[in-house]
């Protein structure tokens, strides 16, 4: 009885929210590519000064890799200010939680099996599914209108090709596939996106959040295989001071950027240079029904080494399958490094981490 009056609750707390539908009417939907996703850039703006503290609950069904459900996890955000907020996941074998710090600190606190790619890619879904503007610069990529696709029922669809310099000359690179965004027939809200991981993310009841769009139900899918399925259970106001925005005691702390260093950036280092750093490498696994079906090939990883020489913002940035990515994130995200020195003290890098999956001969 005592979960049905939570749970009623939480629905109390997502109806208000819900109603802001009708008081914020979104836009119609402009015809230029460009035009688009400038449009629906403001509604994915989670990271506005203008918002007022807010927290967000979602629960989640992970699949295993013949599409039936494994495990079930909570996934909870809570936000103060664009550098203050706070993630966490739970479910029965682990949990993960960072905290983002008024000061540019960070900490984090993890137990348990390492996270599911898909479990992680899931707060992108929710509060940043777009791609940033800066990101979509003309002298970056070129936005190819696919029209409307099977990705993208209702509306149309446009692939982002990153274009890179030779000879002088922008050209499209050979590798693929690229990013497809899918958006409503009539307004500039977010169905569907076609990803690096060559997977499809779907976005269902849209609903606004002080002027921003969220979706309700988020499911991820390779093929015919379910990955992640998500629901947003809660959507409520909270204090500035809300407790859950301190670190526990036994969190960990390190730097993901340069505090105390002045005219520095975050360095990028070569590839080459961390293998040398590396002290702690977990070989991902090759998963069975991936070798059955003859899949292999290179899995490209991007991540910052904090100044502890953990592993942090680890994204996948393209791969074979799902499968090889999700076994790739998962072993990468437990390796540690020497942390990089720079004028005596330990800065946190950006490196590109490559796993090659190959069937034996």
């Amino acid at each position: 009885m005592r979960v049905i009056c939570v749970l009623a609750l939480s629905l109390t707390a997502l109806l208000p929210v819900l109603a802001q539908t009708v008081a914020n009417p979104v836009p119609g939907l402009p015809k230029n590519p460009r035009e688009v996703f400038a449009a629906a850039a403001p509604f994915y703006d989670f990271s506005s000064p203008d918002l007022k503290p807010w927290h967000l609950r979602a629960t989640y069904q992970l699949y295993d890799e013949k599409g039936k459900p494994a495990e079930q996890g909570t996934y909870e955000y809570w936000w103060a200010s664009p550098l203050v907020h706070r993630s966490t996941w739970t479910r029965p074998d682990a949990t993960y939680t960072d905290w983002y710090m008024a000061d540019g600190s960070y900490a984090y606190e993890s137990t348990g099996e390492p996270m599911n790619l898909f479990e992680h890619n899931l707060q992108a879904a929710l509060l940043s599914p777009l791609p940033s503007p800066a990101d979509l610069a003309p002298a970056k990529v070129r936005l190819d209108d696919e029209g409307v696709t099977e990705n993208g029922p209702n509306g149309p669809c446009f692939t982002v090709v990153p274009m890179v310099k030779h000879d002088e000359a922008m050209e499209q690179p050979e590798q693929g596939p690229f990013p497809t965004y899918c958006f409503d027939s009539q307004k500039p809200l977010l169905r569907s996106v076609y990803s690096f991981e060559r997977v499809l993310t779907q976005f269902g009841e849209i609903f606004q959040m002080q002027g921003k769009s969220i979706a309700r139900e988020v499911s991820i899918i390779e093929g015919k295989h379910q990955l992640l399925t998500a629901k947003v259970e809660a959507v409520d106001q909270i204090s500035a001071s809300d407790p859950a925005l301190t670190p526990t005691s036994s969190a960990a702390r390190t730097d993901l950027a340069f505090i105390g260093l002045s005219n520095l950036n975050q360095v990028e280092i070569r590839r080459e240079v961390m293998v040398g750093l590396l002290i702690k490498k977990v070989t991902p696994s090759y998963p069975k029904i991936a070798k059955t079906a003859r899949i292999q090939g290179k899995v490209v990883l991007i991540a910052t080494i904090g100044t502890d020489g953990k592993i942090h913002n680890l994204r996948v940035v393209s791969a074979p399958s799902a499968m090889l990515a999700n076994s790739s994130y998962q072993a990468v995200s437990q390796w540690e490094y020497k942390p990089y020195m720079l004028k005596g003290q330990p800065v946190p890098v950006d490196t590109t981490i490559n796993v090659i999956f190959a069937l034996g001969k």
